[in-house]
């Protein structure tokens, strides 16, 4: 009982961080969108991502999602290195240092899981 209580504690602690950064990723897109109105296919790719984790039936279906999300955002921050100004840009430096502290939340959660 004890180990299985644990699971589902560690569960939801993926499931909160996992939430934050959907959060997050909306504003991420939008301060990118201003530079780099031409990488509109990728951050179509990471929205869509992110709303088909939203809306997954099965957990299958969600960690493939997860799974596209994350290779987009990686994407996106390699698009980003081309992007001087963006990288100064206050907003967008507070937004990924977010999204990273959230990315080493959930490695962090998902060694008790599996």
């Amino acid at each position: 009982v004890r180990l299985r209580n644990s699971v589902k504690n560690s569960l939801a602690q993926i499931d909160t961080q996992l939430q934050r950064r959907f959060d997050l990723i909306p504003n991420l897109v939008e301060t990118v969108k201003g530079y780099a109105a031409h990488e509109k296919e990728l951050l179509e790719n990471v929205t869509a991502s992110r709303n088909g984790y939203m809306n997954a039936s099965s957990a299958e279906e969600r960690m493939i999602m997860e799974n596209q999300l994350s290779a987009g955002l990686r994407n996106l921050f390699a698009v980003v290195e081309n992007y001087p100004e963006l990288k100064a840009n206050t907003n967008f430096i507070r937004l990924q240092d977010e999204l990273s502290e959230t990315e080493d939340k959930l490695a962090y959660s998902r060694q008790w899981v599996y």
